[in-house]
């Protein structure tokens, strides 16, 4: 969802629901759209990366 224009099939959506309830893909939803979000705010104001993970 973080790629513009992209639609969740209905096949994922489904696979989605056999593991997670309503309140948990609104959730998980948000957490994805924010961090979608801060990473094109952060690339745009050229913001740094502050390593807090390994390759």
């Amino acid at each position: 969802m973080t790629i513009t224009g992209r639609e969740v099939s209905d096949e994922l959506f489904a696979r989605l629901r056999e593991f997670y309830d309503d309140d948990a893909l609104v959730e998980l939803t948000a957490v994805i759209a924010w961090e979608n979000a801060s990473s094109k705010f952060n690339r745009a104001l050229r913001v740094p990366a502050q390593n807090l993970w390994k390759r």
